[in-house]
């Protein structure tokens, strides 16, 4: 890759070399670039320039702000060019398309398994260290889970079918209820191409080839 200035040159380097020679003196937290550094600076001094005029939230820097906007606007500029979904932000993006490469970058250090995402491998490592931070009388590894135990206790059913009044406890349940009025397929089998409405079903099926 070229560049004009030797300056640009440095910072670029940064990015294979690892350097942050510039450190945050409230917090110790290092970056490759002043401007950055700068920017992280606001979240100690409480600083909010950036209002939205819809909502009335604040934001440390404008790219904030404009990604908060697109949940007013509906915009999702960033499409996967493998299947057309679309997306909020890039890191949302980036996050979906180690679907269709099966990139998993996230590896447990106590096990082989690794993960697309860094909150999964979290919520992984909570099964070799045994916390479970979120508690009823029972205790969960992770927050929704306990949330959607707690509905057991509540009756509570916020998920709702719009087609039969049906009422679940959560979101995964109704999206299986609802592939039954659409007859949708969504998961495929990738050694014949048959479909099916769960992966359950799709699992049983691969057993047989």
């Amino acid at each position: 890759k070229g560049f004009r200035v030797g300056s640009s040159l440095n910072r670029h380097r940064r990015i294979h070399t690892g350097e942050k020679p510039y450190e945050c003196p409230e917090c110790g937290k290092r970056f490759r670039l002043t401007s950055t550094l700068s920017t992280h600076r606001k979240i100690h001094a409480g600083d909010k320039p950036y209002v939205c005029l819809v909502c009335g939230k604040s934001f440390h820097v404008s790219s904030a702000l404009t990604r908060h906007q697109r949940v007013h606007t509906g915009e999702k500029p960033y499409a996967c060019p493998d299947c057309g979904k679309s997306f909020l932000m890039s890191s949302d993006l980036l996050a979906h398309r180690r679907i269709h490469t099966g990139e998993k970058p996230y590896g447990c250090p106590h096990c082989e398994k690794s993960f697309r995402l860094s909150c999964h491998l979290t919520r992984h490592q909570r099964s070799h260290s045994g916390e479970r931070p979120y508690k009823c009388e029972k205790t969960f590894s992770h927050s929704a889970s306990l949330l959607k135990h707690k509905r057991v206790h509540a009756g509570e059913r916020p998920f709702q079918c719009p087609h039969c009044e049906k009422r679940y406890k959560d979101g995964s349940t109704l999206r299986r209820h609802r592939r039954r009025h659409a007859e949708e397929k969504p998961y495929a089998c990738p050694s014949c191409g048959e479909s099916f409405g769960t992966v359950a079903a799709l699992l049983k099926h691969q057993r047989f080839h």
